[in-house]
C-alpha cells in the first residue's frame, strides 16, 4: 500500500498566468469530480483523496509547481507535523541523548530546521491535524514507549533549557548592535567566557560592534553565546559556515566539550568532514525538498555518513538515491593536464594599507583544477581576483591570454527580474546546453528557480545561480570563489563533480577556493596553499600537487587524514589516535591506503 502526497509550492503557483492547466487536464476532474480547485486563496488545492497519481498536472504545470509523491502506508503513522493542506510535512523526530553529539543532515528545505524548532520547544508539532489545536499533551501520548517521551515531557512541563544557535547568523546585527563583549558577557551562564574567547580564537572581536564582524567572526560569536547558556540540550544549526579549517577545528572541540560535560548536543550540519569529526552519531532526513522529509534511524557516525554517500539506509532498507557518491582513487598528483600554458604569473606582491599578500610564480595549464586552501584573511581572494583581472597587482604580472570566468565569494542578487529573465540576458542560449543542463542545471533542480525574483533568493539558491552562470561561459580559466558556501551536502557533491566534469571536457583550467576539504578532494589536480598572519600578511606557495599541498597544508592544521575503505572519502583521524601518531610520525598528513584502516583503528 501507497500513501499518496500532493503537494503546492504557493510562491510558484501563479494561477493568473497559467490558464489553469492543471484542473483543465485533470483526468478525475474532466470525469465530474473535483480533485483539484481553485479555491478563493487563488492557489491550486489537490485532494490527496481522489488523486489517482497520473502526473498529468505536474507536466502541464508551466511553472512546476506541483508535486504528486507515493510513500509508504507505515509512514502515515509516524507523521509529525504537517504546516497545511498540500504543504510540507515531516515524518518521525531526530534522537538527541545526553553526553553525545549527534549529527543531522539533509538536503536544505527538508525539514531540518522544522525538527530543530521541535526539539527546542518553540513548535508544537500537530501530527498531521493542521487544521486542529495541536498540544504537548497529544503529542507525548503519540511518543508513549519512545526514547524521546522524557525529553517532550520536560518541555512540556517548562523543565529543559535549550541553547539554539540559529543557521542566519548574519541577522545577528540586526538584534544585537552593541559590543561583542556586551552580549557575551549577557549570555555567560556558565561563567566561562574568557575560556570560550580563547577557544574561538575571538579575542579580536570583543571590542568590536557585532554590524562591524565579518561572517565567520560572527558565526564563531554566535556558536560563543550559543554555548555560554546553563542549558539542558545545545542546538547548532550549521555551525561551521563562513569558517576556516583551522576555525571549524576550533567550534568542533567547543561543541565536544560541552557534550563530554554531560549535556545532550545536536548540529546541523553539510560539510561532513566536520560531522564526521565532531559527532557520535550522525542521523539523515531524506525526501523531498519542499515537499516531506523523514528522518532516518540513529547510526554511529562513520556508518551513518557513508549511508547518506551510498544513498542507502541499511537499517530502514530505503534507497533514498538512485545513485551512490564515489571518491576518486586515482593517485595524489595525478592530473590530466595538456603542455598548454592558460595562465602564467610571476612572484606578485599586493599592498594594502594594513595587509600584504606575496605568492610565489606559478602557472596553469589546460585540464587543471586547482585548488585554494588556507586559513581565512590571508589574500586567497585577493590572488583569485588579480588572476582574473579584477585586481591588479602592486608587483609582478599576470599573463593570462586566455578568458577568464570569475564567481566572486559575496554574491548580489541586485538583478531586477526573475532568475529566468537573468539567465536569458546573461547566457542566452548557452542556458540550454545539453552538458550544462545534465551536470548542474538538473542535479540542482534549477527549474524550480526560475519564475522566482533574484532578490527573493536564499544564499543557497542564489550560489547555484552563480554557479550556472560561470560555469556556462564560454572561457579559458573558471575562477570560482568558494562554491559549496551555503550549499547543502549533496549540492555540494554535484557542483564538486561538475566543475571536475566539465573542465576536464572542455579541455580548459579552473582555480577553485573552499574550505571543505571534500569539496576540494573531488574537484582538485593541484593545490595552491596559503600560510601567514590572518589579516596581516598572506604568502602563496606555488602549484604543488595535490599530495604535497594536501601534505604542507594538512601539517599546518595538525590533522591527519586517511580515506574510508568502504567510499574512499576523505576521513580525519582523531588526535592522538594510532593512525594520527603513525602518519604523523612518517609525515603522511594526507591519506594512507584505504585497506589500512581495516587493521589500524583510527578513532
Amino acid at each position: 500500500m501507497v500513501h499518496r502526497i500532493a503537494v503546492v509550492e504557493e510562491d510558484l503557483c501563479q494561477s493568473k498566468k497559467c490558464g489553469l492547466e492543471c484542473i483543465k487536464e485533470c483526468p478525475v476532474n474532466i470525469n465530474g469530480q473535483e480533485c483539484i480547485t481553485l479555491p478563493g486563496s487563488k492557489i491550486a488545492l489537490i485532494s490527496e483523496e481522489l488523486c489517482i497519481g497520473c502526473g498529468i498536472c505536474i507536466k502541464v504545470c508551466p511553472f512546476d509547481a506541483i508535486d504528486i509523491l507515493n510513500l509508504s502506508e507505515e509512514l502515515k503513522s509516524d507523521k509529525i507535523h504537517q504546516y497545511g493542506v498540500n504543504s510540507f510535512r515531516l515524518f518521525r523526530i531526530p534522537t538527541v541523548r545526553k553526553g553525545q553529539v549527534v549529527g543531522l543532515v539533509g538536503r536544505n528545505g527538508i525539514g531540518k530546521s522544522t525538527a530543530l524548532k521541535i526539539l527546542a520547544g518553540q513548535l508544537v508539532p500537530n501530527l498531521g491535524d493542521y487544521e486542529g489545536t495541536a498540544t504537548w499533551d497529544r503529542f507525548i501520548q503519540y511518543l508513549s514507549g519512545r526514547e524521546m517521551k522524557e525529553h517532550f515531557e520536560r518541555i512540556a512541563d517548562g523543565e529543559l533549557r535549550v541553547s539554539l544557535k540559529p543557521q542566519a547568523v548574519y541577522k545577528l546585527p540586526e538584534a544585537w548592535t552593541k559590543e561583542t563583549r556586551l552580549l557575551l558577557q549577557q549570555m555567560d551562564e556558565r561563567k566561562k567566557m574568557d575560556e570560550v574567547v580563547e577557544t574561538l580564537n575571538l579575542k579580536e572581536t570583543l571590542d568590536k560592534k557585532l554590524p562591524d564582524l565579518s561572517g565567520g567572526e560572527l558565526q564563531r560569536v554566535a556558536v560563543a553565546a550559543a554555548s555560554l547558556k546553563d542549558a539542558d540540550l545545545y542546538l547548532f544549526d550549521e555551525p561551521s559556515s563562513y569558517n576556516d579549517v583551522f576555525q571549524r577545528l576550533a567550534v568542533s572541540k567547543l561543541i565536544r566539550g560541552i557534550a563530554e560535560s554531560g549535556k545532550s548536543v545536536l548540529v546541523v550540519e553539510h560539510d561532513i568532514a566536520f560531522l564526521d569529526y565532531v559527532t557520535d552519531y550522525v542521523q539523515i532526513i531524506y525526501g523531498e525538498p519542499g515537499a516531506y522529509g523523514i528522518v532516518s534511524g540513529l547510526y554511529a557516525s562513520r556508518t551513518g555518513i557513508n549511508s547518506l554517500l551510498d544513498g542507502y539506509l541499511p537499517q530502514e532498507n530505503v534507497r533514498f538515491r538512485d545513485h551512490a557518491v564515489t571518491f576518486g582513487q586515482r593517485a595524489a598528483g595525478e592530473t590530466v593536464e595538456s603542455e598548454e600554458v592558460v595562465a602564467k604569473y610571476t612572484a606578485l606582491g599586493k599592498s594594502y594599507k594594513a595587509f600584504k599578500l606575496e605568492a610565489a610564480a606559478g602557472e596553469i595549464n589546460g585540464g587543471t583544477i586547482l585548488g585554494v586552501v588556507g586559513a581565512n584573511a590571508l589574500g586567497k581572494t585577493t590572488f583569485l581576483k588579480m588572476l582574473a583581472g579584477v585586481e591588479k597587482p602592486t608587483s609582478g604580472t599576470v599573463h593570462v591570454d586566455a578568458k577568464v570566468a570569475y564567481k566572486p565569494q559575496y554574491l548580489s542578487s541586485e538583478f531586477d527580474g526573475t532568475v529566468d529573465e537573468f539567465f536569458m540576458t546573461t547566457l542566452g542560449s548557452k542556458y540550454t546546453d545539453p552538458v550544462l543542463q545534465d551536470n548542474l542545471v538538473v542535479p540542482l533542480r534549477l527549474e524550480k528557480l526560475l519564475a522566482r525574483r533574484m532578490g527573493e533568493l536564499s544564499g543557497g539558491e542564489l550560489q547555484k545561480v552563480a554557479i550556472v552562470a560561470t560555469m556556462a561561459q564560454d572561457t579559458d580559466v573558471y575562477a570560482l570563489d568558494e562554491p559549496s558556501a551555503f550549499l547543502d551536502v549533496e549540492d555540494r557533491f554535484v557542483v564538486a563533480r561538475a566543475i571536475n566534469r566539465m573542465v576536464k571536457a572542455r579541455g580548459k583550467a579552473a582555480v577553485v577556493i573552499d574550505h571543505d576539504l571534500q569539496v576540494v578532494d573531488i574537484v582538485s589536480d593541484r593545490l595552491l596553499v596559503f600560510s601567514g598572519d590572518p589579516g596581516v600578511s598572506g604568502e602563496a606557495t606555488s602549484p604543488l600537487t595535490k599530495e604535497e599541498g594536501m601534505n604542507e597544508f594538512l601539517r599546518r592544521v595538525g590533522l591527519t587524514y586517511r580515506r574510508d575503505v568502504n567510499t574512499g572519502r576523505p576521513r580525519v583521524n582523531k588526535p592522538g589516535s594510532k593512525l594520527d601518531r603513525d602518519q604523523k610520525d612518517r609525515g603522511t598528513y594526507y591519506y594512507v591506503s584505504a585497506q589500512r584502516e581495516e587493521s589500524a583503528p583510527a578513532d
